[in-house]
């Protein structure tokens, strides 16, 4: 009885972890660029009380044996990075990738990535996310410059009233083997570890790359339905480990009421 308490104390906490995801994921519904996560759940040790395929008193084996669980552990949270919808705007500055890829931001010398193309204009006429983060390799529109266009392989023009390019430039992407392996910093920014493996640089449109998108935002790649689903699977498989603690709570108070 003491074993179910705690088998399904861990159930409960799991499920508790699989509704912070949830919650963030649509938290986030709205989010540019934003990928979904996923918990990943693993059942724990297992205590045997006989082994399949033991041998017996009269020399036979068991067919199966008896094995009993000590419930389950979170191992991981992954992100799904699939596409997700595109919007269009009004921005010549909303730029989406189409696609494998990511943006790369200067991150006070070092270098992250994201998929929110939601980029402005700094004091020095550079592309930069809401922080001030400079998009990389620098895109800077000179003071006089009227219209700004980037085609689907990278390369931006930065015009005159007359139409005259007045600098122009290739965008670069960069990609990784195991994007799932990225740590999140928050800001709609990733930066590398180990597990993603280094960041492969390339242009829009070759090499496997993703191709640019001009007034057009990558939304999150949430879908409301199956976090809701995920949600009520959540909230019922937390209600049922609670009740087997209850269930567990009661028949130990019936053993201590036992009298000889």
């Amino acid at each position: 009885m003491i074993r179910a308490l705690w088998t399904a104390a861990t159930g409960m906490e799991a499920q508790q972890i699989s509704q912070d995801v949830v919650a963030n994921n649509l938290a986030n519904v709205n989010t540019v660029g934003f990928k979904k996560a996923r918990a990943d759940f693993q059942d724990l040790m297992y205590q045997v009380y006989s082994k399949s395929g033991a041998e017996t008193t009269d020399g036979g084996q068991l067919p199966v044996g008896i094995e009993i669980g000590m419930g389950v552990k979170p191992v991981a949270i992954q992100k799904m990075f699939s596409q997700g919808d595109y919007m269009q705007t009004d921005s010549e500055f909303d730029l989406a990738v189409e696609g494998n890829g990511f943006f790369q931001i200067d991150n006070a010398g070092s270098t992250v990535y994201t998929r929110a193309g939601n980029f402005k204009l700094d004091s020095d006429g550079a592309l930069c996310n809401s922080e001030g983060l400079k998009l990389l390799p620098e895109v800077t529109i000179p003071p006089d410059a009227v219209d700004f266009t980037i085609d689907s392989g990278g390369t931006w023009t930065a015009s005159d009233a007359n139409g005259d390019p007045l600098a122009t430039g290739r965008m670069e992407l960069a990609k990784f083997i195991n994007p799932a392996g990225l740590t999140s910093l928050g800001r709609n920014i990733y930066d590398s570890t180990v597990a993603s493996g280094d960041a492969t640089g390339g242009n829009p449109g070759e090499e496997g790359f993703g191709t640019i998108s001009q007034r057009f935002l990558e939304m999150s790649n949430v879908n409301v339905v199956d976090e809701m689903v995920r949600m009520i699977v959540g909230q019922r498989a937390y209600e049922i480990n609670s009740k087997a603690i209850q269930t567990a709570d009661a028949m130990l108070q019936m053993a201590n009421n036992l009298k000889n």
